[in-house]
């Protein structure tokens, strides 16, 4: 029996998001500061790129979940998504075939939804990276999808290794896409501008001539890679 005709929707339309106010404070980070401060977890698989190093994207996730090759889910979701979400789809990995093109990403752009991100291909590509609207995705391939598959929207789904529920953080930008569960953004915030100090600190320390961190020797000795009283 299908979700539908048991009595509920496939399509969730009521989430609880991150606040904008704390969109817009995580974005001011990379990526990469903020997967350190949460513990190097929540990365998106490294297939999952930019289609241009510049494209930048910060926002709570619409989920997607579909059937490889199909994106019907995904105009539900086009559909229903507010200004400033991110819809993240669970394309499977697979690159049989495109999720999405410069139609689906011009209609996103229009409705004020802040980016897409997708385990899966997209088409178009010439057109999609040359633009300033932010698309992640798997990998690219010219064939079309199919339009005829149930999906889900707004339910939990895994994306590239990552747990995703709705209304989750995610940030991606040149280095990928980390995902930050709702409940800990707060934290993580703070966290993050503490690590951009202490990193700034680090490279500014460099640039003046110390050029090797003071905790290597402790960690080589606790890996056994050096003795007692053996230095650099």
């Amino acid at each position: 029996m299908s979700t539908t005709s048991a009595g509920t929707s496939s399509i969730n339309r009521n989430i609880e998001r991150v606040s904008p106010e704390l969109v817009e404070a995580a974005a001011r980070y990379q990526a990469a500061i903020l997967a350190d401060v949460a513990g190097r977890r929540g990365t998106v698989h490294g297939r999952v790129q930019p289609l241009s190093p510049k494209m930048k994207v910060a926002g709570p996730a619409v989920t997607v979940e579909v059937r490889p090759g199909d994106n019907l889910a995904i105009h539900a979701a086009l559909a229903i998504a507010k200004p400033g979400d991110v819809i993240v789809v669970d394309g499977k990995g697979d690159l049989s075939c495109a999720l999405l093109g410069e139609i689906m990403a011009t209609q996103a752009k229009a409705s004020g939804i802040a980016g897409i991100i997708i385990d899966g291909a997209v088409r178009d590509a010439h057109e999609l990276a040359n633009g300033d609207y932010p698309i992640f995705s798997a990998g690219l391939n010219p064939c079309g999808p199919t339009k005829s598959v149930a999906g889900l929207v707004n339910a939990p789904i895994s994306i590239g290794g990552t747990a995703v529920n709705p209304g989750d953080l995610v940030v991606g930008d040149a280095d990928g896409v980390v995902v930050i569960p709702r409940k800990d953004v707060a934290r993580i915030v703070d966290l993050a501008q503490k690590k951009l100090d202490m990193e700034s600190a680090r490279i500014a320390a460099i640039h003046k001539g110390d050029v090797r961190p003071g905790w290597v020797e402790k960690e080589l000795r606790a890996a056994g890679m050096l003795g007692e009283g053996e230095a650099l």
